[in-house]
């Protein structure tokens, strides 16, 4: 039986879960309407549109590359509680916007304040983690946003249906606030670096101050991962609709979202009891498996089908991957790392798009 220390489920860790779940419902509730309100408000062209909902991402990536090295010399709670009560206030500037401008300005600082929150409730998840249970209490952590995969984009959509754009608004200022009142009663593990490792961030701007070394090995293999996933993410649709199984589309990520919830707490447990290569190999092979049945999907069972077998494929590694670069480092160093992992993936989802669409003007679907 283990023991009282090796728990993962705390009040504390449960709370995180539940902050990371409403910060990511305004991530994907408005990642998915912003374009349609861009367009719709402001007359905004197709790249125009596009902009005002990629922005978002682009400010949390510039936050975890500033922020990161900061995180454990200013404080974690302190970060965390500043970052998420300028997260609410920021989502209510969204009502009285007037112009194209504004809307990306305010899009950019609500990107940022979404940065430096996300930066801080996975390491302090993984500091409430148990060492020798940490890849299964991230697959358990990474939860919160497996329900937001699923629910924030539909969400969206039926508040389309049934109102307008301030609807929208409205929704996500309720969600930052329920996530902010929630932060206040989570106790912050801090890193505690002593007077070395604090001086540490200010001197100069060489790599070791943007970046992790140790988890940077595994940060570009992730960036990779994010790349091929981005053909599906940014393309299932067109391709559903040249295939002919837009309505099975529809259910692509609701499936990859419920097989989320048994592949990665399975896959952080065989972590921890059985290495690394244990589980990162057949994942990228499953994830490869999944490519190719979307590849030849002539019917909905084989799309929906790709779609749980990327659950145990690319859905496995994000959890993983993350749990191999904190193990890679320092512990004062965690934060950095952290946000290493998560800038490259970033890259990988936001500029990998671009290559996949030439390829697709080439080669087709």
């Amino acid at each position: 039986m283990r023991e009282a220390s090796a728990k993962i489920w705390t009040k504390d860790f449960i709370l995180l879960i539940l902050v990371h779940f409403f910060v990511a419902m305004v991530f994907y509730v408005t990642m998915t309407t912003m374009a349609v309100y861009a367009a719709k408000r402001f007359l905004a062209s197709d790249s125009e549109a596009g902009f005002a909902s990629g922005i978002f991402i682009v400010a949390a990536t510039v936050a975890r590359l500033c922020v990161g090295k900061y995180l454990d010399v200013i404080g974690r709670k302190k970060m965390f509680l500043v970052s998420l009560s300028l997260f609410f206030v920021i989502s209510l500037f969204y009502f009285p916007i007037q112009s194209l401008f504004m809307l990306f300005l305010i899009r950019f600082i609500h990107g940022f304040m979404l940065g430096v929150a996300t930066i801080i409730t996975p390491v302090a998840a993984i500091e409430l983690i148990p060492p020798n249970r940490r890849g299964e209490g991230i697959g358990y952590y990474s939860l919160g946003s497996t329900v937001s995969t699923a629910a924030g984009p539909l969400l969206g959509i039926y508040i389309l249906q049934i109102a307008d754009h301030r609807m929208i608004f409205a929704s996500c200022a309720v969600f930052a606030a329920i996530a902010l009142l929630i932060a206040i009663f989570v106790r912050i593990p801090e890193a505690n670096p002593d007077a070395e490792q604090r001086l540490a961030p200010g001197r100069g701007y060489g790599i070791r101050q943007l970046i992790e070394p140790n988890a940077l090995p595994v940060s570009l293999f992730m960036m990779l991962m994010g790349v091929a996933y981005s053909g599906i993410i940014s393309f299932i649709n067109s391709y559903a609709i040249e295939i002919r199984l837009v309505e099975a589309a529809a259910y692509f990520f609701p499936v990859y979202a419920v097989f989320l919830f048994f592949a990665r707490p399975i896959g952080g447990i065989l972590l921890d009891r059985k290495g690394d290569n244990f589980v990162i190999y057949p994942a990228v092979l499953l994830f490869s498996v999944s490519l190719f049945l979307i590849s030849r999907a002539g019917s909905t069972f084989t799309l929906l089908l790709a779609a749980a077998v990327l659950a145990f494929g690319f859905g496995t590694l994000m959890p993983c991957v993350q749990a191999i670069a904190v193990k890679m480092t320092p512990k004062h160093r965690i934060g950095l790392a952290t946000s290493t992992f998560f800038c490259f993936l970033d890259a990988g989802t936001g500029l990998g798009p671009l290559l996949v669409g030439w390829l697709i003007q080439w080669f087709g679907f």
